[in-house]
């Protein structure tokens, strides 16, 4: 079973859709697409991920299916030093490294500004992954899947970068904020998770590719620093 999840374009989020670049990168994926063996393609519902899907599937013939739960974090919290209410994420390091909680793949939701909302976001992605790889015969047994029916399929779920970590956390452990704050996942980046069965039809998936961005370097496009957090915060 492999997972192929893309993160949208550069966005316009004034317009919830993509920039001119971002429509670029997004044709420039389209040229790797094309090539794909696919069993299903699923997309967020919002239009910055639903437009790249449109031009990345554009020399296909395939239409994505839309679920809900793919859309980006719908939970904000008040970060600390600034003030300011933002995303779950984008944390200044001078707190986030403070706090144990952070580090722990089940105790980071319990951490001094998280909220409620933002486990409850958390567990409702987990659930719709888990169902969805249930589709394709794995089911989630405690850390791991249980592989009823083998898969061979390949799926591709169009999204976002914080929804991401989220499924990466879910799938290999890592605790998301780890996972947010230690890596890039640069617009139409592509992430490759494939699953390992090796004994009593039990399945981890492990990640083979990480945010590749070869069809941008092939296609002369620069990687967007968008979701790239480099503020200078003047206390």
């Amino acid at each position: 079973m492999r997972i192929i999840i893309v993160r949208h374009g550069e966005p316009d989020y004034s317009i919830d859709s993509l920039t001119e670049k971002g429509w670029r990168e997004a044709y420039a994926l389209a040229e790797r697409v094309k090539n794909w063996n696919i069993k299903e393609f699923y997309v967020s519902p919002l239009g910055r991920a639903q437009d790249t899907a449109k031009a990345a599937m554009s020399k296909t013939d395939r239409k994505p299916i839309t679920l809900d739960w793919l859309r980006e974090y719908n939970a904000t919290v008040v970060e600390p030093i600034t003030g300011r209410e933002k995303v779950p994420w984008d944390f200044f390091p001078e707190h986030w490294t403070k706090d144990d909680r952070y580090y722990s793949r089940d105790h980071w939701m319990e951490a001094d500004i998280m909220t409620t909302k933002v486990g409850q976001v958390f567990e409702e992605t987990c659930k719709g992954l888990d169902a969805l790889l249930a589709e394709y015969g794995y089911e989630r047994e405690g850390r791991l899947y249980r592989v009823k029916k083998h898969s061979d399929d390949t799926i591709v779920l169009f999204c976002h970068m914080g929804i991401t970590a989220a499924m990466l956390c879910h799938l290999t452990g890592i605790p998301m904020p780890l996972l947010i704050h230690g890596i890039f996942l640069a617009p139409t980046s592509v992430t490759i998770l494939n699953s390992e069965e090796r004994i009593n039809q039990a399945a981890y998936f492990r990640c083979q590719v990480l945010g590749d961005t070869t069809h941008l370097h092939d296609a002369g496009e620069p990687i967007s620093e968008s979701g790239y957090y480099a503020e200078v915060f003047q206390q």
